[in-house]
């Protein structure tokens, strides 16, 4: 039987089917090997030879496909049709070739297909090929340079800028664009203007709007009506003028549909229709496409099967008419400028499939909802319209208004899917008024029925969402789409973005390595550097470069670069930083003053200062003796606040202003001001997480700032039973008892009973934080015994298995976590701490009473830990595994984890 290596055990599972017992199917669980975590693994004065190890948890993969092959002695590889899956395929090649388990008669063969379909399947097993180097020599560039710049770079920000975490070549780009559009925001100035619009009536008595678009003989530009008094003077003209119908011109138009999807578009819709991240979008198509529902998701091409678009036709014409069915099949042409990934675009693998013939989980059903409706769409007629523009005008031709119209004469491919936008139609967007216009005629008069001004303010270029981020990426052509959905996961992980609303917002962190990167490596984080070396790595991977090149013509500027900074003091960074950040940091005051100048003192220089934990703040250079402290950008993480002295929500009874503000720890409210000159500060409290901050009014910001709030006498001793908020978070105490509560509402409202409840779950947990919690879920057995629960934890919830935990990934969830995950989980956290089950304990111990191991009881008391016995050589292996698993800074552009 040959041996058949596949990525994921889902997939193992349903090609097995497929081949059946002629073959044995195993999985890879990605990527076995990687770069060694430390520095060095990447050697630029030896031509850039790498270091590689193969992870602790695939040991067992990598040994399991070894077995398999010393009873076979054929080997498929047959992982992912990319560029990564073409790297799997060979790293397993060179680690069974040195684990000896690759003989010279062993026939080695790499098949792809883009479907895990029985006949895509069995067709792939007919063209076998070699593994295409040229690719891997591109993945072994990319990762080279991913990790020379992680590992050099991050260096220089941990040390010149205390707090940052790390920085990367795609990543570090895609952060300055968020950083970019943020300053847009604040440097923007919003401009008033005013329109005019009138109701007016035709001779039949149907009603219809018009907006002025001619005044005083000439042509109205945006902010030709800049005031109130203007827009009255423009509201009296055309009220006191008769209006008839100068022209009317009706004129068809039609629309074609959306290409079929690819891995860039997919993620944009995704989070447009569904507020779904780029990550989770390729987690659920990577579950479609794992099940056979849809061909492979990480592809930049968006042309389709030819067996695929005759399929959709047929549909389309069972489904909803052959009017429906254009004459001839649409083609769409790739815009990739590098065939490399260009397959198929992303479709349903059988087109009369519906998603209500499926049964699919939420997520899954959602995708592939989206996935087949743009999918029958691209095949579909255009729809087609019929816009008409109706031009009034007063006699004298002092007033001219202008009325817009959209019908719909045919829906075409509007009757499956239509695209959606990234941000609502301008009110002058004259395609996005789809207003219908009754039957008007040149020459007929209309009569007024209302005529009225609306005031209006220019907005600021909108914040990114994951959607228009990816998109702009694209455009730019920065990274590729099998790192876009790592890379926006990244920036937020580290605390340099946060998302709120489905909007990224830039981070003190940040911003301050933006700064410092623009400042020191301006061109390493430049948009044309980097879409330059992009367009390097494809041509290595069609090619036409030698990798070795490409590497040596970056490393050495780049290295120059980096040694450049090395004498940098922090002091003259931050100074730095303060120039280029001034506009923002320190915007003009009214009064005229030096805006560095402390407000508090009236002495001290302002100037931004880092804290230990990586956040950033302006404080006064007078220190200690002047304490006055405000957040970097004034704002708190929901664009409340404008200012140092925050967002006014009100007053107490005394008088007091009472301001919801941002610090270093997060987002607060304060009662009273500070008194210049005193060392007491006014009272404030932290709006605790989960509360949003739109919620926070004047009446909550004081039940807030009059914690701890008493709920009444414990029944018992009579001892108060108190709700409030602590480090933790919020809770109920009674005594040294303290009880958390989950939800951050319920101290302001919690009563006795609620409380009493509470309490009494603490104490049946008993003292201590160590104290056993119920299971959040029961998954069900380890195959090797003992049961598998999801618990809760301080820092969120995991598996916990025996003695082994394992947390949750951040984008799972404990209600989706399935049993398979779980087992990988704790079987990947068991193989890096030693804590899961040894079943060959037994006969280790009865191997240690015969004479030879008896002769080395020093080594083995050397590495006891707890009474158990181990080898010196296992011990340095975990404490490499621990290492590996707890570095920081690790480039951000790797291979996607679930490949």
């Amino acid at each position: 039987m040959a041996v058949v290596v596949v990525e994921s055990p889902a997939k193992a599972k349903t090609i097995n089917k497929y081949l059946g017992s002629d073959y044995t199917v195993l999985a890879s669980f990605g990527h076995v090997r990687d770069l060694v975590e430390k520095d060095g693994s990447v050697d630029p004065d030896n031509n850039f030879e790498m270091k590689w190890e193969i992870a602790p948890a695939s040991q067992k993969h990598v040994r399991a496909i070894a077995e398999a092959l010393a009873k076979d002695d054929k080997l498929i590889l047959a992982t992912d049709p990319d560029r990564e899956g073409e790297a799997i395929s060979w790293h397993l090649m060179e680690a069974l070739t040195k684990r000896r388990a690759l003989k010279k008669t062993t026939e080695v063969e790499r098949v792809v297909f883009n479907a895990i379909t029985k006949s895509a399947v069995t067709e792939a097993m007919k063209k076998p090929r070699a593994v295409d180097m040229e690719l891997v020599e591109a993945y072994l560039a990319r990762r080279a340079l991913d990790y020379l710049v992680g590992f050099t770079l991050s260096p220089v920000l941990w040390r010149k800028l205390p707090g940052a975490k790390s920085a990367g070549r795609v990543q570090s780009v895609s952060l300055r664009l968020i950083v970019e559009r943020e300053m847009e925001i604040e440097a923007f100035r919003a401009r008033e203007y005013w329109s005019v619009t009138a109701v007016l009536e035709t001779p039949r008595g149907q009603e219809f709007r018009a907006r002025l678009t001619a005044l005083s003989g000439k042509k109205l530009d945006k902010f030709d009506i800049a005031s109130e008094a203007a827009a009255a003077l423009a509201v009296q003209a055309v009220s006191s003028r008769d209006l008839s119908v100068a022209s009317v011109e009706a004129k068809p138009a039609s629309r074609n549909p959306s290409a079929p999807f690819m891995t860039s578009t997919l993620q944009q819709e995704a989070s447009r229709k569904f507020g779904m991240g780029a990550q989770a979008a390729m987690r659920t198509a990577q579950k479609l496409y794992e099940a056979g529902h849809i061909t492979y998701m990480r592809t930049d091409g968006i042309d389709m099967a030819p067996e695929a678009v005759m399929a959709a036709r047929d549909v389309i014409a069972a489904r909803y008419g052959k009017e429906y069915v254009p004459s001839s099949p649409r083609m769409y042409k790739n815009k990739a400028k590098n065939a490399q990934e260009a397959h198929e675009c992303i479709r349903p693998t059988d087109m009369s499939r519906a998603p209500d013939k499926l049964s699919l989980e939420p997520d899954q059903r959602k995708l592939y909802d989206l996935i087949w409706k743009r999918a029958l769409a691209s095949q579909m007629e255009a729809a087609r319209f019929e816009r008409t523009v109706v031009e009034i005008a007063s006699k004298d031709g002092e007033v001219g208004l202008r009325a817009n119209g959209q019908v719909v004469t045919f829906d075409g491919f509007l009757k499956v899917y239509e695209e959606g936008r990234d941000e609502a139609p301008s009110r002058d967007d004259e395609e996005g008024d789809g207003a219908r216009l009754p039957v008007i005629h040149q020459g007929e008069k209309t009569a007024k029925r209302d005529v009225s001004p609306e005031q209006h303010f220019t907005q600021p270029p909108p914040r990114y969402t994951e959607a228009t981020l990816v998109k702009r990426m694209e455009e730019l052509g920065i990274g590729r789409p099998s790192t876009y959905a790592s890379i926006v996961t990244t920036i937020q992980d580290r605390g340099y973005v946060l998302k709120d609303k489905n909007r990224l917002i830039p981070q003190d962190k940040g911003r301050l390595v933006t700064a410092f990167l623009e400042n020191y490596f301006g061109k390493y984080v430049g948009y044309d550097f980097t879409a330059a070396l992009e367009e390097d790595l494809d041509e290595v991977s069609a090619g036409n470069k030698d990798w070795h090149d490409v590497l040596a013509r970056f490393w050495k500027d780049f290295h120059a670069a980096v040694g450049e900074t090395s004498e940098l003091r922090i002091t003259e960074v931050l100074e730095k930083i303060n120039e280029v950040l001034a506009p923002h940091l320190f915007p003009p005051r009214e009064d005229g003053k030096d805006p560095r100048l402390c407000p508090n003192c009236g002495e001290g220089r302002l100037s931004m200062r880092t804290a230990r934990s990586g956040g950033a703040f302006i404080g006064c250079s007078n220190y200690p003796e002047c304490r006055y402290t405000r957040p970097m950008s004034g704002e708190t993480e929901g664009g409340e606040l404008a200012g140092p002295d925050g967002k006014l929500l009100g007053h107490d009874d005394n008088g007091l202003p009472v301001t919801l503000r941002s610090g270093r720890f997060g987002p607060y409210v304060q009662l009273g001001e500070q008194v210049e000159g005193s060392e007491e500060k006014p009272k404030r409290a932290s709006i605790p997480k989960g509360m949003a901050l739109e919620d926070v009014d004047l009446k909550r910001a004081l039940d807030l700032l009059s914690l701890p709030r008493l709920i009444g006498m414990h029944p018992e001793d009579g001892e108060p039973v108190e709700a409030s908020i602590g480090r933790f978070g919020p809770y109920v105490r009674h005594g040294k008892t303290y009880a958390n509560i989950r939800d951050a509402e319920e101290v302001l409202t919690i009563g006795m009973n609620r409380a009493m409840e509470v309490l009494a779950q603490k104490a049946a947990r008993g003292p201590g934080r160590g104290a056993s919690a119920q299971p959040l879920r029961e998954l069900g057995d380890h195959p090797d015994g003992g049961a598998l629960q999801v618990m809760p934890g301080r820092y969120g919830p995991y598996v916990k298995w025996e003695k082994v935990n394992a947390t949750l990934p951040k984008d799972v969830t404990p209600e989706e976590l399935t049993l398979e995950a779980a087992v990988e989980l704790v079987n990947a956290k068991a193989a890096i701490t030693g804590k899961g089950r040894k079943k060959a304990a037994a006969p280790k111990k009865a191997a240690a009473k015969k004479p030879a191991a008896a002769k080395k009881p020093a080594a083995a008391k050397k590495t006891t830990a707890a009474g158990k016995t181990t080898t010196a050589k296992k011990t340095t292996t975990a404490k490499k595994a621990t290492a590996k698993s707890a570095a920081a800074g690790k480039p951000a552009e790797e291979a996607d984890a679930e490949d």
